[in-house]
Parts: C-alpha cells; sequence; structure tokens
C-alpha cells in the first residue's frame, strides 16, 4: 500500500498527489511539499489515505512538513513579487516581439523557480526572453505554454450559470467532453450557448450525460410512430428529465404520457 494526500494550489484549483507517511494530516491543512515544480505551499483536499501502488502511476511530490504563519506570509510576499515580475515579463515581450499571451506568474515559496505561463497558438522561440528574466530576476525562469482551458482555470471567472467556473474551483482534473453530449442532453447547439470562457465545450456537459443516456434508451425518438393505447400516433416532444413523451395523434389530439406509461407505447415500423 502507499500513503498519499490530495492537495491543490492555494490560488486555483489543481489536484496533486503527494507522498505522505504522517497519518495526522487532514483537510484543509496547509503544507508545504516538493513538487515537480520546485518547493510549493499546498492546501490539503483529503487527508493521508491508503491506496494500491498499482492505482498510481507516479506521485506529484513528497511531503516536507506543516506550513507555518511564516510559510503563509511568504507565500503572500511571494505572490505579489510575482506580479510584478509578470509586469515586467509583458513589457519584455512586446520588446522582443513574441506572439504569447502571458497568463500568470509564480514563484516557488524559496524563491528558487519563477514560473511563467503563455498561451500561443504557434510554437515560440522565448530562449532570449529566458536571459532577459535570468538576469532581471536572479533565479531560475521556466516559461510554460498552457491550453486555453488551463488558462480560464488560472485567471477564474463566472460562467453563465452565475457560479465561479468548475475548474477554477473543484474541477480537478480536465475531462472529455464531446458534441454528442449536448445532443443527447437536446441543447441548442449554437457555440455561444455550450462553450465556456475557454471558448470549449463546457464541461458541466459532462456530469448529468450518463443519465440522459439511460434515459434516451427508454425514450423513442421524435418523429417515430408509436401505438397508444388511443391509437397511432406520432412523436413531437421527449421530456428527458420528466422521462414524459408528447404524442400527436391521427385527430391532431396531443397526449402526454409520463414515466409510469412509457412501457405502454410501442414503436411502430
Amino acid at each position: 500500500m502507499f500513503k498519499i494526500i490530495k492537495v491543490t494550489q492555494l490560488d486555483y484549483y489543481d489536484n496533486l498527489y503527494i507522498t505522505c507517511s504522517d497519518d495526522s494530516i487532514e483537510r484543509h491543512d496547509y503544507i508545504v511539499a516538493e513538487t515537480k515544480r520546485g518547493l510549493e505551499l499546498l492546501s490539503v483536499v483529503k487527508g493521508t489515505y491508503e491506496i494500491p501502488k498499482d492505482n498510481i502511476v507516479e506521485p506529484d511530490g513528497k511531503y516536507l512538513r506543516l506550513a507555518t504563519e511564516e510559510d503563509l506570509i511568504k507565500f503572500k510576499v511571494n505572490d505579489e513579487k510575482a506580479s510584478e515580475a509578470l509586469d515586467f515579463c509583458k513589457d519584455a515581450v512586446k520588446q522582443e516581439k513574441l506572439e504569447m499571451n502571458l497568463v500568470n506568474a509564480k514563484y516557488t515559496l524559496d524563491l528558487k523557480k519563477l514560473i511563467f505561463n503563455f498561451t500561443s497558438d504557434e510554437r515560440v522561440d522565448f530562449r532570449n526572453l529566458v536571459r532577459i528574466l535570468a538576469t532581471k530576476f536572479k533565479t531560475r525562469i521556466e516559461l510554460r505554454q498552457i491550453g486555453v482551458r488551463d488558462e480560464a482555470k488560472y485567471l477564474g471567472g463566472i460562467g453563465p450559470c452565475g457560479r465561479a467556473h468548475c475548474c477554477s474551483t473543484f474541477l480537478g482534473d480536465f475531462v472529455p467532453v464531446s458534441i454528442q453530449m449536448a445532443k443527447n442532453q437536446d441543447l441548442s447547439l449554437s457555440p455561444s450557448k455550450i462553450s465556456g470562457a475557454c471558448g470549449r465545450l463546457m464541461c458541466c456537459l459532462n456530469y448529468e450525460d450518463e443519465y440522459y443516456e439511460e434515459a434516451r434508451v427508454k425514450l423513442p425518438d421524435v418523429g417515430e410512430k408509436v401505438k397508444t393505447p388511443a391509437g397511432i400516433g406520432k412523436v413531437i416532444g421527449i421530456n428527458i428529465l420528466d422521462l414524459a413523451v408528447r404524442v400527436k395523434g391521427s385527430d391532431d389530439y396531443i397526449e402526454e404520457y409520463g414515466e409510469e406509461d412509457i412501457d405502454k407505447l410501442e414503436v411502430v415500423n
């Protein structure tokens, strides 16, 4: 068995799995860990628990200790320094005439690394920019090209539902989303209706897709002819959430059949 804790960043949600032998670590604790990015201050999402070694490919880092008040203060100070570094980097990008959009900057807790995240539609030669930044900040510089979904996660915002972006608050890992999910839910296929702030299909299309797929199997398709207790009719509408079907008979009378009556409907070929 393998002992780990589930953690996330303080300023945006990004699931990480850290090895930890300390059984006293609990949810909402702040810890200091050595990750692939360097020394980081992280928030615990799930306390120490055991999993089989086969269930984890490679841990994202190693737990070092509980965070102190000094660590929290240092994190805030580093965040202010990173904001200033981001402004300097934006000016340098303009001077170098690079086609890249800087998203954010972040120092590791020990200030040994300064990480800049950016988006770009093409590959960017930023070697000279790295030299400029290393000379200015006297630390190791890392430039990471990210996708538009990651950009939305880092920047945050409000979705069309009126709530904060799922990716910025609780959705640690992105899941595949397809246009078929929107079709299953009878949603408008207009890009403005089913796209998130990142311009990609909204992650929430995936949440109820399993239910809609299961429910659709029980219902006839719109346009099909069905045999009802009142005779042959044509399906003109379905309500997946209520498992209801609206059928138009030969006399143009429209009848709605609920979940308890669906089994009485027989599709006529």
